[in-house]
């Protein structure tokens, strides 16, 4: 039976399950990047997922908001549905959270529907976590939510995880509340990770796709020769190349 109480998480021997009670410190998973995502079963607007099994064979970006109807957020989930077909052509699935119901979500969509893709369908699914376990099991809330948990209303502040089909963490980005987040460096940094594991390289700061990447220094010369042709050697541990 399908339970919004029931978080299940994978530990380095088995999986197993806690229901969260208290919201403690000491007892909140740490998840870090390279962790194994922890699985759960929620509500959303599609339906009730299984996230292990949402994630599929997908990366996946699931990101949280501070609250439906409010301005900031508004433009945050409209800018990463109109990037969708972006995301779906990198093989990326999108998936959003806050802690409010699901109807709620519902009707707010069609604001976004209305004010960000002249009235076209907004088409990830919005967790509804009321529970306010999934932004605990994921450190989803400020300090000062982070004691109100349990006690009242809370909001989640901007998180984002890249997970890979895997279902390892590859990258973190937490924002306050305040700050609306760059939905085009969630689809660059993608980009960059994509790149990496294809071709064993690293990628610059402000790489953006067709520019040079860095051959790792764990390369030696004839080996970055034979795989890469003819580089560029800045210094002896700076070499760039061209894909």
């Amino acid at each position: 039976m399908f339970s919004r109480q029931l978080l299940r998480f994978t530990t380095r021997a088995t999986p197993a399950f806690k229901r969260f009670i208290t919201f403690d410190a000491a007892s909140q998973p740490r998840i870090r990047i390279g962790s194994t995502v922890p699985n759960f079963t929620a509500p959303t607007t599609h339906g009730d997922i299984d996230f292990h099994q949402y994630i599929g064979n997908s990366w996946t970006v699931l990101f949280s908001h501070p609250a439906d109807f409010t301005p900031v957020c508004t433009t945050e989930l409209g800018a990463f549905a109109k990037l969708k077909p972006e995301f779906d052509a990198r093989n990326v699935k999108l998936i959003g959270l806050s802690a409010e119901g699901v109807e709620k979500h519902k009707s707010w969509v069609k604001d976004i529907e209305e004010v960000a893709l002249d009235n076209k369908p907004f088409s990830y699914p919005i967790i509804g976590d009321e529970s306010k376990e999934v932004a605990y099991l994921f450190d989803m809330v400020d300090e000062e939510g982070f004691k109100n948990l349990g006690n009242g209303p809370v909001q989640t502040i901007r998180s984002v995880f890249i997970i890979d089909p895997a279902k390892k963490v590859r990258l973190i980005m937490t924002y306050p509340a305040s700050c609306g987040r760059n939905s085009a460096e969630v689809l660059r940094v993608i980009d960059a990770l994509q790149t990496g594991d294809k071709n064993g390289v690293v990628t610059p700061i402000d790489w953006t796709v067709g520019q040079d990447v860095i051959i790792p220094p764990s390369v030696s010369n004839e080996a970055a020769k034979e795989k890469f042709g003819d580089f560029k050697e800045v210094k002896p541990y700076l070499r760039f190349t061209k894909l």
